[in-house]
């Protein structure tokens, strides 16, 4: 069998199992945020924590509760780090530096989960596991629970109501989360991957030297990981590292993981909001965008010329040998497609248009199909967007789902689809002109530029993927790209709580002859090109400095 056809099996694999769970799934987290019901556990949190789960909330109360909960998180995994030299677990490793220790505070909470250090020579037992792996989870379900507010926000009419940010976010990690990692992790136990609190081994000498490994709860946090869209790796290899992902099987299985809760969340949006063909819509979308960029990879990647990459059957550089050129491309797509930056190959070593596909992945706000509730919401702004895109075309005040797109949830959308962008564009240029920053790029030109621009894309998109080859364990990019994470985090949250506030307090707006259905495949035509064309026109002029310059050189 050669490469190609057993990459392209591999893919129709993926979406085979992907469509046997998307309807059960989304159904049952349909249930789980309409239900009025709470488990014992959960009440136990509730009753911990000093929340009323049956309390409604308007916008800014849902608001102040992600961001209090993000802060004192933040807070308390800065603080875990830096005491981690008088932890127990903590193998020997010394408290993390202070630049560093903010960066990956702010990393973990903003589920962005970049790692500007080797997790096997820096995090002890206790800071992995308490601290690293909860914030796997909280964070996820805190996207979710956002997510889920706009859903209301259009569902519901006459109310600036959007539920219950406790609530949300407890449910999002007992009943969605939490069971899901469960079995993922017995799954990559059985196929291998380690899951242990042993200390540091000698496994070998090499060239004159011993080699050290140590282990750890690798399996349940590779779980979540990935069903979080989260990415952060327990080794610096992260999922091409054999402890974490050992098979090929269990890189399809990640692969399905990471995807699985995103595409799922279509069909719970079209149940909540009482359309399951508008969650086809939102899927069609997501489903055209994330094949069209497999497809570009992969022929990016096996159609390269030169006889070594012939040879070897596409660009092998930086990727494993037991995954391939196919499954890599499928890895690489759909983890900058999410918001969650695990990787299994180097994405600096792809060619260089295959290096770009992964930047403009990112760069489109991973909403193909984005985070874990990030990926929907994210969605559904650019089809606010599309919307008034056809309204300006036909003369027409836009509508969607009922609700009337006017100035203000205009505004709001805006402000949503421009912070990130700008985020990304104004720290790569003061990174550049800067001359402190220039000294961490490895390679020079375009290359390098590319270095810059992809750190500050994942950074202010939540992935948390590395381009390899700059060295961010600096200040400055400790710094500034934690700050990328919180901003690129929670200003557009604000956004998107603000305009699910606006949306809750209208009225249903009767269809007519006149309204656009957004249900058709015309509409989904119209978000893939509005999607493309505002990403295009934004990012262009740095891509063609970077990814495309060196595509093209080659």
């Amino acid at each position: 069998m050669g490469p190609v056809l057993a990459g392209a099996l591999q893919l129709l694999a993926l979406i085979a199992a992907l469509a046997l769970a998307y309807v059960p799934l989304g159904n049952y987290m349909a249930r789980v945020y309409s239900s009025d019901k709470h488990w014992r556990v959960e009440k136990w949190i509730y009753k911990g924590i000093g929340a009323n789960p049956n309390t409604e909330m308007r916008w800014p109360a849902y608001l102040r509760g992600v961001l209090a909960f993000s802060a004192v998180s933040v807070v308390f995994l800065y603080l875990l780090q830096r005491l981690q030299g008088h932890l127990p677990g903590s193998l020997g490793f010394k408290a993390i530096d202070p630049d560093q220790a903010f960066n990956t505070a702010t990393s973990f909470v903003t589920n962005t989960n970049w790692q500007s250090y080797y997790g096997e020579q820096a995090m002890g037992h206790v800071v992995q596991t308490a601290g690293l792996a909860v914030q796997n989870f909280v964070s996820a379900a805190v996207g979710i629970a956002v997510a889920v507010a706009l859903v209301r926000g259009f569902a519901r009419s006459r109310t600036g109501e959007l539920g219950n940010f406790w609530s949300d976010l407890v449910r999002g990690v007992t009943r969605i989360l939490l069971p899901l990692s469960v079995v993922a992790a017995i799954v990559l136990v059985a196929c291998g991957a380690i899951q242990n609190f042993s200390g540091i081994h000698e496994v070998g000498q090499f060239m004159g030297g011993s080699q050290q490994w140590n282990g750890g709860a690798v399996a349940s946090q590779e779980a979540i990981k990935e069903v979080g869209t989260n990415g952060g790796g327990y080794f610096n290899a992260n999922s091409a590292h054999p402890f974490e992902n050992p098979t090929p099987f269990t890189n399809l299985f990640e692969i399905f993981l990471l995807l699985v809760i995103p595409f799922a969340l279509t069909r719970t949006f079209g149940i909540m909001v009482g359309s399951i063909k508008q969650g086809y819509a939102i899927l069609a979308t997501m489903a055209t965008i994330w094949v069209g960029f497999i497809a570009l990879m992969m022929w990016t990647e096996f159609a390269h010329h030169g006889p070594a990459l012939q040879i070897a059957g596409g660009a092998m550089e930086g990727k494993e040998q037991r995954i391939g050129v196919g499954a890599s491309s499928i890895f690489a797509v759909s983890t900058t497609l999410t918001s969650t930056g695990a990787v299994d190959s180097f994405h600096s070593s792809f060619t260089g248009l295959g290096g770009g596909i992964t930047m403009l992945g990112m760069q489109l706000g991973e909403i193909a199909p984005g985070g874990t509730g990030s990926g929907l919401y994210g969605m559904l702004v650019m089809a606010i967007i599309a919307v008034f895109i056809a309204g300006l075309m036909v003369g027409r005040t836009p509508e969607y789902l009922g609700k009337k797109i006017g100035t203000r949830e205009i505004k709001f959308a805006a402000c949503y689809i421009l912070i990130t962008p700008a985020l990304v564009l104004i720290f790569t240029a003061a990174a550049m002109a800067l001359p402190t920053p220039g000294h961490s790029m490895t390679n020079s030109g375009a290359h390098g530029f590319s270095e810059i621009l992809y750190a500050y894309s994942s950074a202010a998109n939540n992935n948390g993927s590395a381009f390899a080859g700059l060295n961010a364990d600096t200040q400055w990019f400790n710094s500034t790209l934690g700050l990328a994470m919180v901003l690129g985090r929670f200003l557009p949250m604000v956004f998107v709580l603000a305009l699910a506030g606006s949306l809750a307090e209208q009225k249903p707006v009767p269809a007519t002859a006149g309204t656009l259905r957004t249900e058709k495949p015309l509409f989904t035509g119209l978000l893939v090109g509005a999607i493309l064309i505002i990403t295009g026109l934004t990012y262009f002029p740095a891509l063609a400095l970077g990814p495309l310059a060196e595509g093209l050189a080659s």
